[in-house]
């Protein structure tokens, strides 16, 4: 599934990525620097409810949000992580596999460690104001 989206439209496409994604808990982003990653990032946060700040977890590493109805969200940057025993030793794995919610960026940084059941997703940009969401479901 691809979908295209104006920045100013993002929390449509949030919505809309969050209705498709259904039971999967695991969602990795994949994108260029600067393709907006953290930005949906904060958009389906927000779809989901979290009231806390949303900031990017790039020193980090890992940030824990809870939802309005009280789930656990983890949101992951991954761009530091030099291998897999770097991000396990983070905590990653745990997290990746606690049943929680888990949004990554970066996750090429440690591949192996993902469940097969992780929703892959490629962000483009296509212009300034335009993003191009690639959704393997």
């Amino acid at each position: 599934m691809e979908v295209n989206f104006e920045l100013e439209k993002i929390q449509d496409a949030a919505l809309k990525l969050l209705s498709a994604a259904g039971s999967y808990k695991v969602i990795a982003l994949h994108g260029e620097m600067g393709a907006g990653k953290t930005t949906l990032i904060h958009a389906l946060c927000r779809a989901m409810g979290i009231k806390d700040v949303v900031t990017s977890p790039t020193f980090s590493i890992i940030n824990q949000y809870k939802t309005a109805k009280g789930q656990t969200v983890y949101h992951m940057d991954l761009y530091r992580i030099k291998n897999e025993n770097e991000a396990m030793s983070a905590g990653v794995e745990d997290c990746l596999y606690s049943g929680e919610i888990c949004l990554v960026e970066w996750p090429e940084k440690a591949p192996g460690i993902f469940p097969d059941d992780t929703l892959h997703i490629y962000i483009s940009s296509v212009d300034n104001n335009t993003r191009k969401l690639k959704i393997n479901l």
